[in-house]
Order: C-alpha cells, then structure tokens, then sequence
C-alpha cells in the first residue's frame, strides 16, 4: 500500500477502542504508549498513530517520537506478551508512526505494569471487573487444575498435609491412607499430577512463603465488627497459607463471640447458637472453592453481633444465576472441589 494511500484511510479512520491516535510532534512518554496499546489489545486489537491530529478534521503533523521503532516493539512485546508490529510513513515529508498491536489471548487479559487496560469509548480505564470475569471464563479450563510453574513440593506445608489425611481417613475410613508418604497422599488426590505442582496444591496446601510469591490474591481475612460503622475492625486476621493450615483457626475466631439465642417452643425455651459450624464451615468452603483466582482481591469473612457476611472475588460462575443457583452447579475451580469431596464430608454431620 502506498504511503499516501495509507495515512489517507487513517485520517478517515474513527478514533475509539480500535484505533487512538496522538500528536506527539517531539516526543511520546512510553508508559502510557504501552498502557495505550494494552487497551487495545484488550480490545480485540488496533492500530496507536503518532503524527495524526486526534480531533476532526484530522490532520497531518508528522512525529518524532520513538526514533528507534523496532527497540520500542520489542519492548511492548516483552512487557505486553503479545504480537506488535509497526509501519512508517511520509507524507508530504512528514513521519507517520504506526504500531500494530495483536488482540490479547483468548480467556487471558493483557496487563501493563499490573494493570489490565481497557478502552470504554475514548476513555483509558482499569478493566472492569465484570469484563475481567468474562474473559477469565472465556476457555472454560479448571484454573485450580492447571500447573504453577516453578512450584516444587518444597512449598508444600505437610502440617496441612496431615490435618487433610486426617479428615481423609475420617471420610473414607481407608486407613491404608496412614502410610502413604506426604507427596504420594497428594497425587492420590491429584493435587500433584505427573506434569507439576496444581495450584489447587498450594490454595490448600501451600507454605505462606509459596502462597505469597505464586498466588498472593490467595488471601482470607477475617474481621470482627461489633457494628456497622465505618473504621478499623475491632478483630482482624489475614490468612495467605494453605486453607487446610488455617481453616480451624478461622472458625475459632467464629465461635469466640457465638452466643445463644433463645426460642420457645411451646412450654420449653431452647438455645441455639448464632452461627451454626456447619453451615459457617460451608459458607467458607464455598468461597475458597468458587472465588476466581486470576482476579485481584482478597476474601472477606466479616463476623457481626447477629451475622456472617462472606465476600468472594469473582461472582457467579456462567451460566449460574440466583434463579438456578440452587439446582444448578458449574464448579469454578473443580479440582479444588473434588480434593474437598474427598475429606471434608466429615463436617455433614
């Protein structure tokens, strides 16, 4: 395509969340071209001109920006992990810089700096957490499933290795499970597989360490608020180990301030307690096993005088609504939820 050809569709082009263009006379500062085109690509793709006037009717300005566009490529890619490529024009002896940049992989955002760009008309945006989410499902695969790479059973905690074969064997009653060998346990469950280390291994199983340097959005926090105001809790704990090393703890802090309530049933009063463990222990299990964990955010077990509010990043799964939730299932991190299958039963009782 001949050059003037080419800057002529792109001054007829129409600006938004495929194609952005900017002025740039002298120079262009590279963070923001690289958060521009992580937008873009987020986007499905596009084109970022430099030399072009934004605002109609455009015109021709000619850029001196990024005089070394090759360097510049390989640094998007390297930063961006996807596909950028770039042409150069002259018209009427002015340069015109194009760069090209690739649509993001399906089912994964692309981020600039840790933060995941998005185009909402002409404006530059964080992405939506409810856009985030839908790209997350977009493959369907089991995250917890998948394989951290660099994970060694070293970041293992076999404190909570042993706390899961224990309710394991209460479940099962297979007592063969005693002398299986911490690594062996967890390939009987397929936390560990032939190919590495799961992330369902370290969501349940890992050392703080591990947790914090492969998946440090793996975070429980439990408050305590004698009321509803605004401030600092008057109880607070972070958990960012594996779940089996921390979920007794969890319901300790619970049952601390679980006090009884009273109800009469004809002649006779009887007490209940506020929080029943069971239903508590479910709540918690459900919020482990279905948050998503490609999203940022911790989850949240905010304990009051009279209720229990658990907060779990991610929503509901596809396809789930509060019509269907209850006949419904669609397990977001299946082999979170099979490994529970096999041990946690114990606490239907």
């Amino acid at each position: 395509m001949q050059d003037d050809h080419a800057v002529k569709e792109l001054l007829n082009a129409k600006e938004g969340e495929q194609v952005q263009f900017k002025e740039a006379k002298n120079r262009f500062d590279s963070s923001e071209a690289a958060r521009i085109c992580c937008a873009l690509s987020n986007c499905g793709g596009g084109k970022l001109v430099f030399g072009i006037s934004d605002k109609r009717p455009r015109h021709v300005v000619g850029s001196a920006a990024f005089d070394q566009p090759e360097r510049t490529r390989k640094g998007l890619i390297e930063k961006l992990k996807v596909m950028v490529d770039f042409q150069l024009y002259e018209y009427n002896e002015k340069r015109v810089l194009v760069f090209d940049v690739a649509s993001r992989p399906l089912g994964l955002p692309v981020q600039a700096d840790g933060v995941a760009w998005w185009y909402e008309g002409d404006s530059l945006i964080p992405m939506p957490e409810d856009v985030r989410r839908k790209i997350y499902e977009e493959t369907g695969v089991d995250f917890s499933g998948t394989v951290c790479v660099g994970a060694r059973f070293s970041d293992i905690d076999e404190n909570a290795v042993e706390v899961f074969r224990k309710r394991w064997i209460e479940k099962s009653g297979n007592t063969r499970l005693k002398g299986l060998e911490p690594e062996q346990l967890l390939r009987d469950c397929e936390a560990i597989t032939e190919e590495g280390i799961t992330y369902a291994a370290l969501i349940l199983f890992g050392k703080r360490s591990a947790v914090r340097r492969f998946l440090p959005q793996a975070e429980i926090v439990f408050e305590y608020r004698s009321s509803d105001a605004s401030g600092p809790a008057s109880q607070r704990e972070e958990f960012q180990s594996g779940f089996f090393s921390c979920y007794d703890r969890i319901w300790e802090l619970i049952n601390l301030r679980n006090d009884k309530q009273h109800y009469q049933d004809g002649f006779f009063v009887y007490d209940i307690s506020t929080f029943n463990e069971r239903v508590v222990r479910e709540a918690i299990l459900n919020a482990v096993s279905h948050r998503m964990y490609q999203m940022s955010g911790s989850i949240f077990i905010r304990q009051y005088r009279d209720r229990l509010v658990v907060e779990s990043p991610g929503g509901f799964p596809n396809g789930i609504t509060l019509d269907n939730i209850l006949n419904r299932q669609s397990p977001r991190n299946r082999r979170i939820a099979e490994i529970y299958g096999t041990a946690l039963k114990a606490y239907s009782k």
